[in-house]
């Protein structure tokens, strides 16, 4: 028995360690990670409460005790494009991306150190820029959207951090710091967009190379200020992850395949109502244009522009969260939230953002934990991203005919995309000077 929990715990770890795609609202940014955060709508920056609670704060972790987290996600994801009038550059029709259904793991897990020091490890992952279109709205001479044969996006981006925090007492309430060295990995394929050879500064490595992999890391922050019994404040930062080349795609990505991960900055307030019934209200920051391959313009498309200074034409979004916990029993928890973000494509970039639609903007979500007994617990969570487009005329490449691109008149794009995220998690809390690694009863 012994042997198969270790096991159980170790194989649930590695799986969180793999690079999955999560559901994404502000651009290619997840909402939230883990269940908890899922169910508020991405609040509570200033209110951590379990084993996932530093990946939104690593300062929140002090308190908690010590216990541990996973959960799976089950990401349905639909989107597509469709075309008025007579485009030039990609299919026409009602287009709707295959690929729907993706898994996602989590883990975290925090160890006290004293009454004012902790740490903690987790694992989380970012996605949103996804799609797969097969080839029965061709476009000459392969096929596909692009001319190119099947065309598709797949971007994986998985990190793992670990956490320091610590408490202190002043004249104006506890603060408390939290420092997390974070690695990154990820997993980026491109397909069908060979047809675009000639706008390459290296046609060789710019579509269909299968997966390519790229590592790196960065710093995240946080900070927990404690300004009345009931009223707190939370702050927390990541410089970008920078992010070694992908060397497949240098002929694809801006700056020969340089693909960084940007910074982002979290702030907000939560409030305890009542003692059983906390508010929480945040605002989050993502700086897209920062990192040159996200934030550039992809257009004007000129010959053998692609791998040079050309990004995915980002601007930095801007979203707030809204969600409200009410612990009804000892045992039952009921959570809901509300999330908006602006909008990361450009409408300028229609034409390249038809391949990975990202434009989700008004999020709804629900859920629940339950404690099954004094150490487990386990958590339920439901996120819905409302239908939403953009639109714009299709951008035309650099011909001889047009030497510095232009306007199609004739054909309008429309990129949408909606969908949800269902999580189940565990949470497990261990008993007072309980030392072992894991479980020993549930």
């Amino acid at each position: 028995m012994i042997r198969l929990r270790r096991f159980f715990f170790f194989a649930t770890a590695f799986a969180a360690l793999s690079p999955t795609l999560s559901f994404a609202g502000d651009g290619f940014f997840a909402t939230a990670y883990g269940a908890r955060h899922r169910a508020l709508a991405g609040a509570s920056v200033a209110d951590g409460r379990d084993g996932m609670a530093a990946s939104v704060n690593p300062a929140t972790i002090v308190g908690l005790g010590r216990q541990f987290s996973f959960g799976i996600t089950a990401n349905m994801a639909y989107r597509g494009y469709e075309t008025t009038g007579i485009p030039r550059v990609i299919a026409p029709g009602n287009v709707e991306s295959g690929r729907t259904w993706t898994p996602i793991p989590n883990t975290g897990q925090i160890h006290p150190i004293d009454a004012d020091s902790a740490w903690s490890l987790v694992t989380y992952s970012n996605g949103g820029i996804n799609s797969a279109y097969d080839v029965r709205h061709a476009r000459p001479p392969f096929g596909g959207p692009f001319g190119g044969g099947f065309a598709g996006i797949d971007i994986r981006q998985a990190f793992g951090s670990v956490d320091y925090a610590r408490r202190f007492h002043t004249a104006y309430g506890a603060i408390t710091i939290g420092f997390a060295p974070t690695i990154a990995v990820q997993m980026v394929n491109v397909q069908g967009l060979r047809s675009l050879a000639a706008y390459s500064s290296n046609p060789w490595e710019m579509s269909d190379m299968a997966f390519d992999w790229s590592y790196g890391g960065g710093l995240r922050m946080g900070l927990l200020w404690d300004i009345t019994e009931r009223l707190r404040f939370g702050l927390s930062g990541s410089t970008p992850m920078w992010m070694s080349r992908l060397d497949k795609y240098s002929g694809l990505f801006g700056q020969a395949g340089k693909f960084d991960i940007p910074g982002q900055l979290q702030a907000g307030f939560a409030y305890d109502l009542l003692p059983n019934l906390t508010l929480m209200a945040d605002w989050r920051h993502i700086f897209y244009s920062a990192v040159p391959s996200v934030g550039d313009p992809s257009n004007p498309l000129r010959f053998r522009s692609l791998g040079g200074n050309n990004g995915l034409d980002y601007r930095d979004t801007d979203s707030a969260s809204f969600g409200v916990e009410w612990r009804a029993t000892p045992v039952l928890a009921l959570r809901a939230g509300y999330h908006y973000a602006t909008q990361a494509p450009r409408p300028r970039s229609i034409t390249f953002a038809a391949l990975a639609p990202s434009v989700n903007d008004h999020h709804a979500s629900a859920g629940f934990n339950y404690a099954v007994t004094k150490n487990s617990s386990v958590d339920f969570a439901f996120l819905w991203a409302f239908k939403n487009s953009m639109s714009n005329n299709e951008i035309l490449p650099q011909t001889f005919a047009l030497p510095f691109g232009g306007v199609n008149p004739n054909a309008r794009i429309s990129v949408w995309a909606y969908g949800g995220a269902f999580t189940v998690g565990y949470n497990y809390k261990f008993d007072d000077g309980d030392e072992s690694w894991y479980p020993t009863h549930f």
